[in-house]
């Protein structure tokens, strides 16, 4: 089974040797140039109560070991996406800089990371994620681009809501 997205891992990442793109059979690549700063999209990310409110894949969402509402190394957090719920837990946080948490249920194998990275138009954040396992390998084959269609729709979403909003 072939990689869903040909551009190439972006060497910022940090990835866990076992789930290095090179390592799983599922890598997905995302970016978009934002016009709003890093840290306006980084506050928006790292909110995930707030993502069902604008990003369509995301419901249920509820951090579980912290009381703050801002993702941090250590913080898991568990929603609903692609019609499963799972439990995540954040590797590494670099404010305004990257992002990335795990997820290992039901025999799947699951990094998300993110980029950010100032832009001479804004900000450029990239979004990449790795998958093993029976369910990831079943979902890709019955819908290939399913996870990079969604994973746009994030992006595009997160530059709106990041957006300031005028009066």
């Amino acid at each position: 089974m072939g990689k869903e997205e040909v551009r190439m891992s972006s060497p910022e990442i940090n990835w866990p040797e076992d789930y290095h793109p090179d390592a799983c059979p599922i890598h997905v690549v995302n970016s978009l140039i934002m016009d709003v700063t890093c840290e306006q999209a980084w506050d928006k990310l790292v909110r995930p109560l707030d993502w069902p409110s604008w990003y369509p894949n995301a419901s249920n969402v509820e951090l579980i070991n912290t009381t703050t509402e801002a993702l941090a190394k250590g913080n898991r957090f568990r929603w609903k996406t692609f019609g499963i719920t799972i439990e995540c837990t954040v590797e590494e946080c670099i404010p305004s800089t990257r992002i990335a948490w795990s997820c290992e249920r039901f025999g799947m194998k699951i990094y998300h990371a993110w980029l950010l990275k100032p832009h001479p138009h804004g900000c450029e954040v990239i979004t990449e994620e790795t998958q093993k396992g029976f369910l990831p390998r079943l979902s890709h084959m019955l819908r290939p681009k399913r996870m990079h269609t969604y994973h746009q729709i994030w992006l595009e979403q997160l530059e709106k809501v990041a957006r300031p909003q005028t009066r």
